[in-house]
């Protein structure tokens, strides 16, 4: 089984506009979606549909509107009980695939939530053979929530992943190695944020076919304890540094549509190939399929059960 936790789940309610967004001017809407969204929910979603037993906990009202929409794709889910209305996200998006995301900062939680959250993920994980902790952190709840959960939750014997940013990043950065994670999956910008370099820069040379500083930031990671590293680039490919190989992976040419969930598709492909003993260059290439086929899917388009005959992402071994 394959638990994820979302600390800060979302309705993500995407516009479809017919004709690029006008700041500050009057905006019509083709189409309105709303998914169950938060990065735990999604990979949950898209393991789910590729057939790994998973389950994703995440705090919300028990009679939250969003609870009956997560049951409503099949996804099982353990809901810790929490006091106000989980928050709704919006995405204008263009139709040439530009995405502008205006997002809520959600409820704040109190410390009998916090604590319901620790009890119920710690519980899991004991049957689990991954946790992911994945997204942002609600009000309430301290920097270091994600680098103390790793932690607490190493001697229950399931591998840990990480998937989130900016303050949260960086604490756990600050804890490396003693709260080093199994897996980290960053995109240009949040590697920068864990090892203390330019993003921007990682990106802009990612784009210009120059991996050498990503792979370079990525094994600084391993020397510290991290696992395995998961560089997604957007359009630039992907990058993996596991063990003692380290490979790249041409992103398939796709419309991009929407990226909302691309990276969360990515992390769940890397999992799925993992649940099947695939090796990594393999898991990277699962990766980089579902994330390209997310960014042509509108909304919170998911690669929900996703045929591998359509992965066309062209490998490099590195090393």
């Amino acid at each position: 089984m394959i638990v994820t936790l979302t600390m800060n789940p979302s309705v993500d309610r995407t516009a479809q506009l017919p004709a690029p967004l006008a700041v500050g001017g009057v905006n019509r809407i083709a189409t309105v979606d709303d998914s169950p969204g938060g990065k735990g929910v999604n990979v949950a979603r898209v393991l789910a549909a590729g057939g790994v037993e998973a389950r994703a906990v995440f705090p919300a009202p028990p009679e939250d509107p969003f609870v009956t929409m997560c049951a409503g794709t099949g996804v099982v889910t353990s809901v810790v009980p929490a006091t106000g209305a989980v928050r709704v996200n919006l995405t204008l998006a263009d139709p040439d695939g530009t995405t502008t995301k205006i997002n809520a900062p959600g409820p704040e939680l109190d410390a009998a939530t916090l604590d319901r959250a620790r009890s119920t993920i710690a519980d899991l994980a004991r049957d689990a053979q991954w946790v992911v902790l994945c997204g942002s952190l609600p009000r309430g709840v301290g920097d270091d929530f994600y680098a103390d959960l790793v932690t607490a939750l190493r001697p229950a014997g399931a591998r840990l992943a990480v998937d989130t940013s900016d303050a949260p990043l960086a604490a756990l950065a600050a804890r490396l190695p003693a709260a080093a994670p199994d897996l980290v999956k960053p995109n240009g910008e949040e590697l920068g944020q864990l090892a203390g370099v330019d993003g921007a820069e990682l990106e802009r040379r990612a784009a210009d076919g120059d991996t050498g500083p990503v792979v370079a930031a990525a094994r600084a990671l391993r020397d510290r304890g991290v696992g395995a590293v998961l560089v997604t680039l957007g359009g630039a490919g992907a990058v993996l540094v596991d063990d003692d190989e380290t490979w790249f992976a041409n992103a398939p040419a796709v419309q991009v549509r929407s990226t909302v969930g691309a990276g969360d598709s990515a992390l769940a492909g890397y999992l799925l190939a993992g649940a099947r003993g695939l090796p990594p260059r393999d898991r990277l290439a699962w990766a980089v399929g579902h994330g390209s086929v997310a960014a042509s899917l509108p909304g919170t388009g998911l690669p929900l059960g996703l045929d591998p005959a359509t992965f066309r992402a062209t490998l490099r071994r590195l090393d």
